[in-house]
């Protein structure tokens, strides 16, 4: 399942961090991560995917 939450997170950055956490503050600090700039909500998914 993680696999799966990786792509997702690298083609929607936001969605992966939902599917892991739900709403939360990890899951709004990447919305205004990707809106400030694709790659930073990109690495901020991953890890917090990874993490856990």
């Amino acid at each position: 399942m993680d696999i799966i939450r990786i792509i997702l997170a690298i083609l929607l950055p936001p969605l992966g961090v939902f599917l892991q956490v739900g709403f939360g503050l990890h899951f709004w600090l990447n919305i205004l991560l990707t809106i400030l700039g694709y790659i930073p909500g990109i690495v901020h998914a991953v890890w917090i995917i990874a993490r856990r």
